[in-house]
């Protein structure tokens, strides 16, 4: 792993880890609570990843991933997804 911080060493992961980072680049990364605090997770402690990623009422939409990840992820999201709630909860927490 290699930061685009110059005074990041750079480092390798063990084998069987993975490195989890908030994409949210406004937050410091002492209060992130992702790798940067706790370091890396090993991959069996990984119970699920993101395929919908909903930031406000105007920006949301699937997480990009690979196509057949996607492919795959697409009846989920078509069928599991309620938006509207979604909608609501983030408003209510934006609010706060």
């Amino acid at each position: 792993m290699v930061s685009t911080d110059e005074k990041d060493e750079p480092f390798v992961l063990a084998r069987d880890q993975c490195w989890l980072q908030l994409d949210n680049q406004s937050v410091s990364p002492k209060v992130t609570g992702d790798s940067r605090v706790f370091g890396p997770v090993p991959i069996h402690s990984i119970c699920g990843r993101v395929i919908y990623s909903l930031r406000t009422s105007v920006d949301h939409g699937p997480v990009q991933d690979s196509r057949s990840a996607m492919e795959q992820d697409s009846p989920v999201v078509a069928v599991e997804l309620d938006l509207q709630a979604l909608v609501n909860i983030a408003n209510k927490w934006l609010k706060k």
